[in-house]
């Protein structure tokens, strides 16, 4: 990483350079950023909501007014701070975003393997104005949000992943992908950067698909000789009123035949649900590819990992939509979506580096009281 990195937001905010023209500027810059992010930890979801926040707590928001003694920003000039602000260095300031923590070290993160999966998501309440805007993200299987980027759509991430991984340091990581992005050029440049692909496999790929799918299903080998041939594991999971048994092979023997930068090994993964309240059972199975030798990850562990690669939907994507209410927000107007967004991505971070497993319980906490909001953010001493 290149440039500095930042333990609060406040800190990286303050890097996000002021767009504005120095003429007729009546609030730091900084200063405006700070109250955006401070309503947005106390559950504040649009500018609207943004602007009677401050109004209604500016007493206790006074350490931070201070720099414009005696004036309030109105809405509007919150609404246009969103509008303007420089996306690219606003998602660069977030990235450098490395909160103290008080969680444990996960798997993912504590052994030579670090899990990183790179993924798109519609802001979708712009939609309503006749806007589209995607964005690509790369997120650690903790949770944070390393780069962002805006796409014009779905399609564009194809070539949006390889200018985002290109400024990412991958050694001694496995990068994760959906189908979408299962392409040759990203597997070698992932190599040549030093890191290693775990890659889904489907129908936008037939042959690699076909080949993957008659390896387990009509394999070339003895039974005898399957034991030597292919490596597996087994997990049972019970939760959400269903048992769930996930079954992972792998093998080398299609390496010399398929035609894969560095390919290490084919995986099937297959995932058989037992709904308990009805005794439904329902399984799927599905493939990838992986760089990964199998003296550099066990079957377990490739489970783990390609398991891991929901964290991006899990963790970042669904809570933005459904807990901080993303998609019922249609703010569109210049940035300000864009922006939302990777000022979301900011506090989720901050919420799990406190210790926070429940967003909306986390919100309401810190939306009980403007101190709380403006500690988590780093406007004041904690």
């Amino acid at each position: 990483m290149d440039h500095e990195e930042y333990t609060t937001l406040v800190a990286a905010l303050r890097s996000v350079p002021d767009p504005r023209k120095a003429r007729g500027q009546r609030y730091p810059w900084a200063m405006l950023l700070t109250l955006i992010a401070a309503a947005l930890a106390s559950g504040q979801p649009h500018g609207r909501a943004i602007g009677q926040w401050v109004h209604e707590h500016a007493d206790a928001l006074g350490d931070v007014l201070a720099g414009a003694p005696g004036r309030i920003p109105s809405e509007a000039t919150l609404r246009r701070a969103l509008q303007a602000v420089d996306v690219v260095a606003l998602d660069a300031g977030i990235a450098a975003l490395w909160p103290a923590t008080n969680q444990p070290v996960t798997a993912e993160s504590a052994g030579t393997l670090v899990g990183v999966a790179i993924d798109g998501k519609a802001v979708r309440g712009v939609r309503a104005h006749g806007r589209v805007i995607h964005l690509v993200s790369v997120v650690r299987h903790d949770g944070r949000v390393l780069a962002q980027a805006a796409v014009a759509d779905k399609t564009n991430e194809i070539t949006a992943a390889p200018r985002l991984l290109a400024d990412q340091p991958l050694q001694d990581r496995v990068v994760t992908m959906d189908a979408l992005l299962t392409q040759r050029a990203l597997a070698r440049q992932i190599r040549q950067q030093g890191g290693h692909y775990l890659m889904a496999v489907k129908d936008n790929q037939p042959t690699l698909l076909d080949a993957i799918r008659t390896l387990f299903t009509v394999p070339p080998w003895l039974p005898h000789e399957r034991e030597a041939e292919v490596w597996q594991t087994q997990t049972v999971d019970k939760g959400h009123g269903r048992v769930e048994t996930r079954t992972l092979l792998a093998s080398t023997t299609l390496n010399g035949y398929l035609r894969w930068p560095a390919l290490g090994q084919v995986l099937q993964r297959t995932c058989r649900r037992v709904h308990l309240a009805t005794g439904e059972v329902t399984e799927d199975t599905s493939y990838a590819i992986t760089s990964l030798t199998p003296q550099q990850a066990s079957p377990t562990v490739l489970e783990r990992v390609w398991r891991g690669h929901w964290t991006i939907e899990n963790r970042v994507h669904y809570v933005r939509d459904v807990a901080v209410g993303e998609d019922a927000t249609r703010a569109w107007v210049g940035n300000t979506a864009h922006a939302l967004a990777s000022l979301r991505n900011a506090l989720l971070m901050l919420l799990r580096a406190a210790g926070w497993h429940r967003i909306p319980d986390a919100l309401r906490h810190y939306g009980a009281r403007v101190e709380r909001a403006l500690t988590l953010i780093g406007a004041r001493p904690a």
